[in-house]
């Protein structure tokens, strides 16, 4: 029997020297996604175009105006003189933000019962930018109340002080977006690749008509299976090595828990992947089908990781739902060993869970992919 299996998989690797595009389609694809996404989520926002309607051409406003571009995140302001130019650049994308100064500013501002006012208006159809103009502006406003304040009491800074929280930031101590967005990048690649190779191992036989003499040698459906996996696994975790390696070295993200333990449960959860790929391929009549189902099931997946939206903060039902989404728990180890240094007594749910829901879809694919091939 392992003579036979052997000589499925080497027939599988003469398939894949000549489709030399799939193997390095999934291994150099993923790899460079990854690379593109920490690249992108690894820069700070800065730069933000934005306008200014000053109203009051005072000290004080030009003040602000100055202080709000070195904050870094925004571009050299540019001035105009109405709001109809603020509301048709916002409307083309072409600002991210917009600071309307109202005449009266600098007298309020030097007033000792003023309430200077300035409206921010902000881009709300690009969240991230917005998000990162409007913590920008509310830092500076705070400041900016903060002496006027002190000024105001007639205090010294240092008298005007009062409760200041000590705040600590574990396991993302420059809270880098890089590191959050990825190890879940990582996690998703690994599942994508495992899934699309698994999902083509029947499809493409079928697809070239050479299933049924693949069916009519002398190897049982069982042999045809493992015979059909090997490669897979060896391509998806020579992929995932690859991926860890770049995510590491390229990216600074940290491996502070057992790298042999992060190695054992990826190759567990390829595994399960695997099964799912399996029964993908038996069902698809051609490799376009295939590579449908697999986007089908990648994005219901994607969508109950935590990488798009927290799994915490969903309705209880959809986390009941998530909690049956491998890749669910595998996004959690990986960023727990990862990020957190995490061992065994702290994510042994998440194992259990993995090896509970591995071992019902290994045992229902292999039955299916069987009872389909026989």
């Amino acid at each position: 029997m392992l003579k036979r299996i052997l000589a499925l998989v080497k027939k599988e690797f003469i398939h894949l020297r000549h489709d030399w595009w799939l193997p390095a389609f999934m291994i150099l694809g993923g790899a460079m996604e990854l690379l593109a996404v920490g690249w992108a989520t690894s820069r700070p926002i800065t730069n933000l175009p934005f306008m200014v309607f000053d109203q009051n051409r005072s000290v004080e406003s030009r003040l602000f105006i100055s202080e709000l571009q070195n904050t870094g995140t925004f571009q050299v302001p540019q001035q105009v003189s109405d709001m109809a130019t603020i509301q048709s650049a916002m409307q083309r994308s072409q600002i991210n933000a917009a600071v309307v100064i109202p005449p009266d500013y600098g007298a309020k501002i030097n007033s000792p019962a003023g309430h200077p006012v300035l409206l921010i208006i902000l881009n709300g159809s690009e969240s991230t930018p917005a998000l990162a103009a409007k913590r920008a502006v509310e830092g500076l406003a705070q400041g900016i109340n903060e002496r006027l304040v002190v000024k105001r009491l007639g205090l010294s800074p240092a008298e005007a002080s009062g409760f200041v929280p000590s705040m600590q930031v574990w396991f993302n101590e420059n809270l880098s977006e890089a590191l959050y967005t990825t190890p879940a990048e990582l996690g998703l690649m690994l599942e994508f690749t495992t899934l699309l190779f698994a999902a083509l191992a029947f499809s493409r036989e079928r697809e070239l008509g050479t299933l049924e003499q693949l069916l009519v040698m002398p190897f049982s459906a069982f042999e045809i299976i493992i015979g059909k996996a090997i490669p897979v696994v060896i391509v998806g975790f020579t992929d995932f090595v690859l991926m860890l390696s770049m995510m590491h070295f390229a990216f600074g993200v940290p491996v502070r828990g057992s790298l042999p333990l992060l190695l054992i449960l990826a190759f567990i959860y390829l595994l399960v992947e695997l099964g799912k790929g399996m029964v993908l391929s038996v069902i698809s009549r051609t490799q376009h089908q295939a590579f449908l189902l697999v986007l089908l099931v990648g994005m219901v997946d994607f969508m109950f990781t935590g990488y798009a939206a927290p799994v915490d903060g969903m309705p209880k039902v959809l986390q009941w739902f998530a909690n049956v989404i491998p890749a669910h728990h595998w996004l959690e180890i990986l960023r727990a060993i990862l990020l957190k240094g995490a061992g065994l007594d702290v994510l042994w749910p998440h194992i259990l869970a993995l090896l509970g829901l591995g071992l019902v879809i290994g045992v229902f694919s292999l039955r299916f992919v069987r009872r389909a091939l026989d």
